[in-house]
């Protein structure tokens, strides 16, 4: 791994779907790959990691052991169904339970990057009060992870709250802490701006 200049990854997504991490490594390692990004989205089934027993946590740890394919970073887009932003306290509530029990679980596992979708709110009507939720939900956030030290990188997304670098850097300048950083989506920044030029 550390003789290669650039380690190649996948994203767990692009696998066949399963709970079973020996054997989606294996498969990642038998297709050239060196390391497999975690997805923990929205959905229930994903959503149960979260709530995983310390014999599951050390299953995941054995099988990066054994087969030599970290598992470096999680992708965490639940925050869509469960937005920091939201006006609904008790959504909001989730969401904050949702980072907390994310971190704990990227501290137990050896996640060291957790990436993080740019939404206030994403099924609901943005304003200035989700945009003020979801900044507090940011700074509560990277005071955990600081704690656990692991990274939250902001993904640049499609969405006007967070679709440039320069906006990104923003919240970066506000938090002003060093386990928030920038997960620039290239696939994101070109879209919009192809967008943006030709609309």
């Amino acid at each position: 791994m550390l003789a290669k200049s650039i380690p190649l990854g996948i994203y767990e997504k692009a696998l066949p779907a399963g709970e079973c991490w020996l054997e989606r490594l294996k498969l990642a390692k038998a297709l050239g790959f060196d390391f497999v990004e975690m997805s923990l989205d929205e959905t229930d089934a994903r959503l149960a990691r979260l709530d995983w027993s310390p014999e599951q946590r050390l299953a995941l740890v054995k099988a990066v052991a054994e087969t030599g394919v970290r598992v470096p970073s999680m992708c965490l887009s639940a925050h869509r169904r469960f937005p920091l932003g939201s006006e609904d306290d008790a959504v909001r509530h989730q969401g904050l339970e949702i980072m907390r029990k994310a971190i704990q679980l990227a501290q137990d596992v050896g996640i060291r990057v957790i990436q993080l979708a740019g939404y206030d709110v994403y099924y609901q009507q943005a304003n200035d009060e989700t945009r003020r939720r979801f900044r507090d939900g940011l700074k509560q956030s990277v005071e955990m992870a600081s704690r656990a030290q692991v990274t939250l990188a902001m993904e640049i997304m499609d969405y006007p709250l967070m679709n440039s670098i320069s906006k990104a850097l923003g919240y970066a300048h506000y938090l002003n802490n060093p386990w928030f950083q920038l997960y620039p989506d290239i696939g994101n920044l070109s879209a919009w701006i192809t967008t943006s030029r030709w609309s």
